[in-house]
């Protein structure tokens, strides 16, 4: 139902104290694994694509980052919107029509209000 390539970065601006850079997550690539129902997966970290290294909290480099899930087993996963995501719905890339984001949310069992 979703787009196979979606990104999301929050809309809200950085605080003016924060110097961390902008940080887009990739919520889905058709060349991340698919997670399933078998997959026992437990060891996960996210990787900044952009620098090549983990990420952590304005440790990782310069610039904008591009952070995907990272599962120890399969490499690159693809994520569910996280509840956050879906409180800030404008901030996908591309934007998801009024059907995907009400799939997505009763996907999630979000409750946007």
């Amino acid at each position: 139902m979703l787009p196979p390539r979606l990104l999301w970065r929050d809309p809200r601006p950085i605080p003016r104290l924060n110097r961390q850079e902008p940080v887009t997550v990739i919520v889905s690539d058709p060349g991340f694994h698919e997670p399933g129902g078998d997959d026992h997966c437990s060891m996960f970290g996210y990787v900044c694509q952009a620098h090549d290294r983990p990420y952590r909290h304005e440790s990782c480099g310069d610039g904008p980052h591009l952070l995907a899930l990272d599962c120890q087993e399969h490499g690159p996963e693809n994520m569910g919107p996280q509840p956050r995501m879906l409180l800030f719905p404008e901030g996908f890339d591309p934007p998801l029509s009024d059907a995907q984001l009400a799939w997505a949310r009763a996907e999630g069992g979000a409750d946007p209000s």
